[in-house]
């Protein structure tokens, strides 16, 4: 009796590029990084439960987590503002070491612990939307040029060199200046500026991929445009600019907590790694005598970043390699 064929949505995992990246060793600590945000995020409430406001918008019990996993776990990613805001534990501007109360100490009054596990729900939810916005957008402008050529071509390259014009960071910076920081601004802001890079990477390989002796093919049956570009062309033009995307799951997130940091991201008190870093920088150095006194105020967000930017590194530059097509030549 022959063996049954396994599921069609297992055959990447079987493709060589999926061996080739699935049996890289920093991919796998790359991906059990990432994973570890991942749980952070989802079970925020458990790690770092809710008080006042954002437990009564959760419907959780006063006493904490408890009887609310199912009214949490409902707007697991779409809980209410309220569970943004940092728990403010003193009002002293003075940083307090680690207690029972706030393991990791506090800043500005501000609960680092809180900061740093609501944070990764921050910079994970406004990464992906980013992200996601700019994939679809490039992937659109991208494949219009590259497939079609000619003065549309000339007109968006135009406009993409005027975006590159501007040093990615400052444009950002200048747009959130213009308005009133917040959410929406920053997501506007990184939209704005981050479509090019995707259309630009899209275009290059469409245009050498719709050069290819299956794409003649199809055209000469009478393959529309339509199904030229989205069934042949942009399939095959992909890998490149998927692993731009694993990459910029980890730049965005940065250039997020940059804009908190300079002072121009989120409302005072969100929970935002960035805004963390902002609050030590009055206490990077202690008192005389003293210089490591609050080392807690910039150790833990500073290892956050590090380690939620190292994840999407090491997963990108492992993709990068699994993906070269002249892996398989």
């Amino acid at each position: 009796m022959s063996e049954s064929p396994r599921p069609a949505r297992l055959a990447w995992l079987r493709s060589k590029p999926a061996r080739r990246l699935l049996g890289d060793s920093s991919a796998r600590i790359g991906l059990a990084i990432i994973a570890a945000f991942v749980l952070m995020a989802v079970f925020a409430p458990a790690l770092a439960p809710p008080r006042g406001n954002c437990a009564r918008d959760l419907g959780l019990p006063a006493t904490g987590f408890g009887a609310g996993v199912a009214a949490y776990l409902r707007e697991t990613f779409l809980a209410p503002a309220s569970c943004a805001q940092i728990t403010r534990i003193s009002f002293s501007p003075v940083p307090t070491p680690p207690a029972p109360g706030a393991p990791f100490g506090t800043s500005q009054g501000y609960d680092i612990y809180y900061g740093i596990v609501w944070g990764a729900r921050t910079m994970l939810r406004l990464g992906l939307i980013i992200v996601l916005i700019n994939l679809v957008t490039g992937t659109v402008i991208g494949a219009i040029s590259g497939y079609h050529r000619g003065v549309v071509d000339n007109v968006i390259q135009r406009v993409i060199d005027v975006i590159f014009a501007f040093p990615g960071l400052i444009l950002t910076v200048v747009l959130v200046a213009l308005f009133k920081p917040s959410a929406a601004t920053i997501l506007l802001a990184f939209v704005l500026t981050g479509w090019a890079s995707y259309a630009r990477i899209l275009r290059g390989d469409i245009l050498r991929t719709r050069e290819l002796e299956y794409v003649d093919a199809a055209r000469s049956l009478g393959a529309s445009d339509t199904r030229l570009i989205f069934r042949h062309i942009l399939p095959n033009s992909l890998t490149s600019l998927l692993t731009q995307v694993v990459l910029d799951l980890g730049t965005v997130p940065l250039g997020i907590a940059a804009l908190s940091f300079l002072g121009l991201g989120f409302p005072v008190g969100y929970a935002d790694w960035g805004q963390l870093m902002n609050f030590a920088r009055a206490w990077i150095q202690g008192p005389p005598g003293q210089p490591l006194a609050y080392w807690f105020v910039t150790v833990f967000p500073a290892a956050a970043i590090l380690l939620f930017s190292l994840g999407w590194n090491l997963v990108g530059d492992a993709a990068r390699d699994a993906f070269d097509p002249r892996q398989d030549a």
